[in-house]
Formats: C-alpha cells, sequence, structure tokens
C-alpha cells in the first residue's frame, strides 16, 4: 500500500508542495478537514501566514486533530509559516495567535523584514551531502531557541537557524518548493 502524504490546504503555497510531491512519486493529497487528515500517514504545513493558517485551521476543525496526530507520531514538515506553526513557542506572536506546537524552539515570524527583503542562497544541509540545497526566503521566520532535543540541519552564514528536526518534524524556514529543489521533501519522506 503507498504511503499517502496530507498537506495542509487552508491558506498558502499547498499547490507547489502537492505538486513536488507528486513529481517524486508521493501520493499527496490536500488537507482541509478532520477527514482529510484521517487518510494520511505524513502531513506537510506550507508558507503562508501563520495567523491565517491557526485561524483556518481552527475553523475547519482540524488544528486539534493535527496536534493529536503529532503527538502520536505522524511525521509533519512545516516551511516558513508551517514551521511556525509547528514551534513551542512564537516570537513576534499576534494576539491570540495559536500554534501545534510539538518541536522545542522558538521561532521569530517575519526575521528578515518584509516581502522587498526576500531572498535566495544555496545551503548546506545535513542529511543532504550531494550538493546545496537552494533555499528561496520570503518574510522567513528564524529559529532563535533550539532546544537540547531539537537538531540542526542548516544555518546561515550569520549563524541564524533556517533548518530543524526533533524525531517525526521537520521544519524549514525556507521554501524549498518554490526552487523546485525537491531533496529536502525527499528528506521528508524518508524520516
Amino acid at each position: 500500500m503507498t504511503e499517502t502524504v496530507g498537506v495542509l490546504a487552508l491558506q498558502g503555497d499547498f499547490r507547489e508542495h502537492i505538486f513536488i510531491l507528486r513529481s517524486i512519486g508521493a501520493d499527496a493529497i490536500e488537507v482541509r478537514t478532520p477527514a482529510d487528515l484521517a487518510k494520511v500517514s505524513r502531513l506537510v504545513i506550507p508558507g503562508g501566514e501563520s495567523t491565517v493558517i491557526d485561524k483556518l485551521s481552527r475553523i475547519f476543525e482540524v488544528a486539534e486533530p493535527i496536534k493529536q496526530r503529532i503527538k502520536e507520531g505522524m511525521p509533519v514538515y512545516g516551511t516558513c509559516a508551517g514551521l511556525i506553526m509547528l514551534a513551542s513557542e512564537i516570537g513576534g506572536a499576534m494576539d491570540g495567535q495559536q500554534n501545534f506546537g510539538g518541536m522545542d524552539v522558538t521561532v521569530e515570524r517575519n526575521a528578515f523584514g518584509a516581502q522587498l527583503e526576500s531572498f535566495e542562497t544555496d545551503l548546506d544541509f545535513k542529511g543532504i551531502e550531494d550538493a546545496p540545497v537552494k533555499a528561496v526566503f520570503i518574510r522567513a521566520p528564524i529559529v532563535s531557541r533550539v532546544g537540547d532535543k531539537v537538531e540542526v540541519l542548516s544555518s546561515l552564514p550569520n549563524g541564524d537557524v533556517v533548518a530543524v528536526r526533533q524525531n517525526n518534524l521537520l521544519g524549514t524556514s525556507f521554501h524549498p518548493e518554490i526552487s523546485g529543489d525537491s531533496r529536502v521533501h525527499e528528506y521528508f519522506l524518508n524520516m
């Protein structure tokens, strides 16, 4: 039986994740409801706006089921806003903003400033050895605190942490789905 990978499709660049997952042979579906979530064994939380993802996940009643599946060990990969949603603490959170949690990190929202400060760079990524990963940063967060059980997978030259893993959870500040580099998604599928 083929494993089904879900992409939270409430807001953000979920279509790009679906495309890249399917391009590497994954059975990828959009997740909007608890019934959709029940069909998947892995989940990707895309970039977008973390406050909107938070609100919509509660409106669509999928927030609590996601939290439960994270606790049960389902592999989850969050990019940009998705990383914010996986963090145990959010720096610069909006009043009342909630997250899914699960990863012992503090993530600072919009750490690189406005859309105009978006950039691309090549990064070394622990576990992906053949060539640097092309990373696209768009109003990206950074990981400002890393817990004892969290592994840092990638940092910028200035030391800012931009990719982390804790057990079944993977998070990147950047968007590999935009660059066309499928290796971070392949890393996630092999976790």
